[in-house]
């Protein structure tokens, strides 16, 4: 049987780092995946936001759709969310955009970001989709899980709380070229080896977690509660 999924990111990318061949491996075997992403992802780079080139943003749009079309996405939300600046927005605000997807769509499982992560947005984007999507009766989200993000899960170095620590793990060995390949879309985004969100590095990564697990390449995800 089928699923609808939601993968709710913070930053063009995100998506793609966190569970990008999980992503595809889910399109592949039938079920609906959505892609959303709330931050805008660039202005951070900049003293004030708003001397941000729109054309720089624009082109980071088009690599977010091409991305989510590699990795069989249905569909990709973006949204305008300032970048690495998630917590000077009310988190009332941030809950809402995902309460909203989340009655647009009705899904029934979430992909996000882990709690303790080194990037604030991260964390208040995991809370922010805890809080939308509260076990109140009649909630279509039954299984919600936590990706990690290489350069902000494992550059905390263990001293942010809640720690990454998975316990479900999909076999991607299918499925990781799609997710390199994914990466490869946001020239932008993407760094050498041995930045932890080069192609080698993020191969090594998924190779690492499926020798956990007994397979050729894994992602991993911690189970953040599920209903049956």
């Amino acid at each position: 049987m089928s699923e609808r999924i939601l993968i709710v990111a913070a930053h063009p990318d995100d998506e793609v780092l966190g569970c990008g061949a999980t992503a595809a491996r889910l399109s592949a075997e039938g079920n609906e995946v959505y892609i959303a992403i709330l931050g805008e992802g660039i202005t951070s780079r900049y003293d004030d936001r708003g001397e941000a080139d729109p054309a720089l943003t624009a082109a980071l749009k088009d690599r977010s759709q091409r991305a989510a079309d590699r990795v069989g996405a249905r569909q990709l939300f973006m949204f305008d969310l300032p970048d690495n600046r998630f917590d000077s927005v009310p988190l009332l605000d941030v809950v809402k955009v995902v309460e909203k997807l989340v009655t647009t769509l009705q899904p029934s499982v979430i992909y996000t970001h882990s709690g303790g992560d080194l990037n604030i947005d991260h964390v208040v984007l995991h809370r922010a989709v805890l809080t939308a999507t509260r076990p109140l009766q009649g909630t279509p989200v039954r299984s919600i899980y936590a990706f990690e993000i290489p350069s902000s899960s494992d550059w905390t170095f263990g001293q942010f709380a809640p720690t990454f620590r998975p316990n479900v793990f999909v076999d991607v060995e299918a499925t990781l070229e799609a997710k390199v390949e994914a990466m490869e879309m946001y020239d932008s985004e993407r760094r050498a080896f041995p930045h932890p969100r080069s192609p080698e590095a993020l191969r090594a990564t998924a190779h690492r977690w499926g020798s956990v697990v007994g397979s050729g390449a894994a992602e991993a995800f911690e189970l953040i509660r599920s209903i049956r």
